[in-house]
């Protein structure tokens, strides 16, 4: 159910190529090692604060997709997040649905539709700050999303030959004109093989900055940082 919200060509290759994506590093995979553990805290916290806290990993199924909620909090379906300070302010500011790159509201659609059309929220924790947010949405709303059509439509996408469009365009880096992958490709494990004709050609440019890589796929203007070769 998680992957319900992910882009069309990101779970092609996922399922078509998955031998040539990215491997996750070590930092990346102790960094969802924390996550897991944050949001079993979150649980705890809601516990020992008197919630009612019940079905933890309850079994879901919609239109044959199985999914594990991680818990249902005084009768809401929630789903628990870890996030950095800035992805934070989304849960906080109830601004997922206007900037969803992991499909985290498919996802908490899915969980509602699974447990007989519930409300549901996030129940998201600055990982670096410690703060917490309950981002709610009620189940009409989810219902909008419409899950179970979008399980048949990944189902013809997925069984096809052809390769979906790509999932997002580039965007400008800076003034320069230099343009640069958008957030949700640069996290993606395809992200190399998806952009092999970006700079004509060459593939992605890799360059980085202080603030992290940043993935160029057209290079007006050279930067004046390291280009990452690996």
């Amino acid at each position: 159910m998680s992957n319900v919200g992910r882009p069309d060509r990101q779970l092609y290759y996922d399922i078509h190529d998955p031998v040539d994506s990215e491997p996750l590093s070590a930092s990346t995979l102790t960094k969802f090692l924390f996550g897991d553990i944050l949001e079993q805290l979150l649980l705890f916290l809601a516990k020992e604060a008197g919630h009612t806290v019940e079905a933890e990993q309850a079994e879901v199924v919609v239109n044959g997709v199985v999914g594990h909620i991680d818990a249902i909090i005084d009768g809401v379906v929630v789903d628990c997040k870890s996030a950095s300070s800035i992805a934070f302010k989304k849960f906080n500011r109830h601004e997922v649905p206007d900037d969803d790159p992991f499909g985290y509201m498919e996802q908490l659609a899915g969980y509602s539709e699974g447990t007989g059309g519930r409300d549901a929220a996030f129940l998201a924790i600055d990982k670096t700050l410690g703060h917490i947010a309950l981002d709610p949405h009620d189940a009409g709303t989810l219902k909008s999303y419409n899950v179970p059509q979008r399980i048949d439509h990944l189902r013809d996408v997925l069984s096809g030959s052809e390769i979906p469009e790509r999932c997002y365009d580039p965007v400008p880096e800076g003034k320069s004109g230099n343009m640069r992958l958008d957030t949700g490709c640069s996290y993606c494990s395809h992200k190399f093989k998806c952009w092999a004709d970006a700079n004509n050609g060459i593939g992605l440019r890799t360059f980085l900055y202080a603030r992290g890589p940043v993935h160029l796929v057209e290079v007006v203007e050279e930067p004046r940082v390291y280009e990452s070769t690996f």
